[in-house]
């Protein structure tokens, strides 16, 4: 099966900053992509190079086996992190003439924008103008947008901004419909527990370059060991080879520095008098944990 998605090796400066130094990856018919990196890492710039928006300095992109011509721009569905829908039309005549400009005609876009206007609880908020919807609204509006002209690839920034936890439901089922449909799906979010819950592979930007790329379950194996749970009185905050320490439903849960072992972490608190620890138990890393191990303590998968 080919990509959808071919980026190899892609640069990009702005005057002196290099937003994107060195960026590879390739994202397939039928999946959900993560692209994933701290603030300024240089996801934004990636998708915006990946959509010409940006030339490249260096590096080749390739979407659906070709370069991007303007009949492959109306396979694309981009909702960008940055929002920008009319806000003082009203929202139906706004999604109707975003997806004729996307090539589809306006009585099949007036038939399919129904149907997601009555799935997304904004059928009867048609006629109101953007400005007078709420965010979420706003957010599921932009989400039609993306969608109305049924896109192979469907790059998503954010997705989940801004929703409750019935409309992020709804999204989530929506973005896993279409990764069923055959869809490529690139997904950018901070939400880990999103993207382990819907992406297969992921690649994770920093600095503007890839230092993690593959699949998630692969991943999560070259970082075992990587991550302890325990439950104890105490502070847990400042330990020797600790990256980060968080609480979780009174546990505590802590991501661990490349090259330090759980055993160093327990030894180091048994030297402590203001702790008293109650359980101590190596945990399976989460996203979350091997994000701060790659980005805070500059590791790459396969270190050990």
């Amino acid at each position: 099966m080919n990509p959808t998605v071919s980026i190899s090796h892609i640069s990009k400066s702005f005057g002196p900053v290099k937003a994107v130094k060195d960026v590879s990856f390739e994202v397939f018919p039928g999946e959900i992509f993560g692209l994933l990196g701290p603030n300024g890492a240089g996801k934004t710039t990636t998708i915006r190079v990946m959509l010409d928006i940006f030339r490249p300095d260096g590096g080749n992109i390739t979407l659906f086996d070709g370069k991007l011509t303007e009949e492959a721009k109306r396979r694309i569905g981009y909702l960008p992190e940055e929002r920008g829908l009319y806000k003082d039309i009203k929202l139906e005549p706004t999604l109707i003439y975003l997806a004729t400009l996307k090539g589809l005609d306006e009585a099949t876009a007036r038939q399919r924008l129904e149907t997601w206007l009555k799935r997304f609880d904004l059928y009867e908020h048609r006629q109101k103008k953007v400005q007078e919807l709420s965010k979420g609204m706003q957010q599921k509006a932009q989400l039609i947008a993306t969608l109305l002209h049924d896109p192979d690839l469907i790059i998503v920034d954010e997705p989940f901004s801004g929703l409750d936890p019935v409309n992020t439901r709804l999204v989530k089922d929506i973005i896993e419909e279409q990764r069923q449909a055959g869809k490529a799906i690139i997904m950018s979010t901070h939400q880990m527990h999103q993207v382990e819950a819907l992406c297969s592979r992921i690649v994770l930007i920093d600095n503007g370059e890839a230092v993690l790329y593959g699949a998630v379950d692969q991943i999560r194996r070259q970082f075992a060991g990587n991550a302890v749970t325990l439950t104890g009185q105490g502070s847990f905050t400042d330990i020797p080879g600790v990256l980060e320490a968080r609480q979780q439903n009174g546990d505590w849960h802590l991501a661990l520095e490349v090259g330090v072992s759980p055993q160093e972490v327990l030894r180091s608190l048994a030297l402590r008098e203001d702790v008293k620890i109650e359980r101590f138990e190596i945990a399976e890393p989460s996203l979350d944990d091997i994000f701060v191990t790659v980005v805070k303590g500059g590791a790459t998968a396969g270190e050990e």
